[in-house]
C-alpha cells in the first residue's frame, strides 16, 4: 500500500462530496493514520463525515488563521504520533464581493480575507507543523490553475495565483530536509466550495468537451488517486510543482 505507516494531517473535509473526502477514504485504504481538521460551525460537518470513513479519525478544531490553533494541533499531533509525513492543504474561501463578475468593486477587506485564507495559510501552516514534519515529508495544496482568468472567479483567482507562488517558496525552504510541496490543480468538482461560485456552471459546459480525456464533474476519484501518490514516496522527487488532473484540459487551446 503506498501509503503504508504514513500519518497525515487532512484539511477541508466537510462533506463526502468534497475532494478532501475522497482522499481521506482512499488514503486510509492505502494505509495511513489520519486526523481531520475543522473550524467553527462546519466543525460538526467535519465530525459527521469522519464516522463515514472507513476508519473513524480523530477530528480537532484549527482556524488555520489563528497561529494559536495551529500550534495547538502541532503539540497534538506531537503527542498523538511523534511527527507527521503529509499534509493535505485543502482550504478556501472568498467573500462574496470577491466572486462573480465584478472584479474591480472587491474592496481590499475583502480580497485581503481571500487571499490570507486561501494562501497565506500554506505557509501559516507549513511554519506550524514543521517542527513536527519528517524529513521527506509531503505538503499537497489543492489548486485551481490560475495562470488564465477564469469566469466569475475573480479574487479567489488571484488567491490561488499567490497559493501556487507561495507553494514554490515554501518548497525551497523545506527542501534541503527532502519535504515536498506541490499544488495539485483539479478540474471543477461539484463540491460546497463550488456551489458556491457564481457562474461554476460555465466551467462544466466545457471542460469535458475539451478535455481529451474527458471529465466528469461528479467524480473525484482521479484527483483522490493522484492526491495519494504526491504524498508518498512513489513522488519522492517531485516538489514546487503544480500537477494538473484535470483531463488535459489545460494544454488545449480555445
Amino acid at each position: 500500500m503506498l501509503l503504508e505507516g504514513k500519518r497525515l494531517l487532512v484539511t477541508g473535509v466537510l462533506t463526502d462530496a468534497s475532494i478532501a473526502y475522497s482522499i481521506a477514504e482512499r488514503a486510509q485504504e492505502q494505509g495511513a493514520e489520519i486526523v481531520l481538521t475543522g473550524v467553527g460551525r462546519a466543525l460538526r460537518l467535519t465530525e459527521r463525515m469522519a464516522r463515514r470513513l472507513p476508519g473513524e479519525p480523530p477530528v480537532l478544531e484549527m482556524d488555520v488563521n489563528d497561529a494559536a490553533h495551529i500550534e495547538a494541533v502541532r503539540d497534538d499531533l506531537q503527542q498523538r504520533w511523534g511527527g507527521v509525513d503529509g499534509v493535505l492543504h485543502a482550504i478556501g474561501f472568498a467573500p462574496a464581493d470577491c466572486l462573480g463578475g465584478d472584479f474591480l468593486a472587491a474592496p481590499w477587506e475583502s480580497v485581503s480575507v481571500a487571499v490570507q485564507t486561501s494562501a497565506y495559510s500554506l505557509a501559516a501552516l507549513a511554519r506550524g507543523m514543521e517542527p513536527v514534519l519528517t524529513d521527506g515529508a509531503s505538503i499537497l495544496a489543492l489548486d485551481f490553475d490560475a495562470t488564465v482568468a477564469w469566469p466569475a472567479y475573480d479574487w479567489m483567482g488571484v488567491a490561488k495565483a499567490a497559493l501556487e507562488s507561495v507553494m514554490r517558496y515554501t518548497a525551497r525552504e523545506l527542501g534541503p530536509r527532502g519535504i515536498r510541496v506541490n499544488c495539485l490543480c483539479a478540474g471543477p468538482i461539484r463540491t460546497m466550495a463550488a456551489k458556491n461560485i457564481p457562474g461554476f456552471e460555465l466551467f462544466e459546459g466545457v471542460w469535458d468537451a475539451r478535455s481529451p480525456l474527458g471529465w466528469d464533474v461528479h467524480d473525484p476519484e482521479p484527483v483522490a488517486k493522484a492526491a495519494v501518490a504526491l504524498l508518498s514516496d512513489w513522488t519522492a522527487g517531485i516538489t514546487a510543482e503544480m500537477v494538473h488532473v484535470d483531463g488535459g484540459y489545460h494544454a488545449m487551446g480555445a
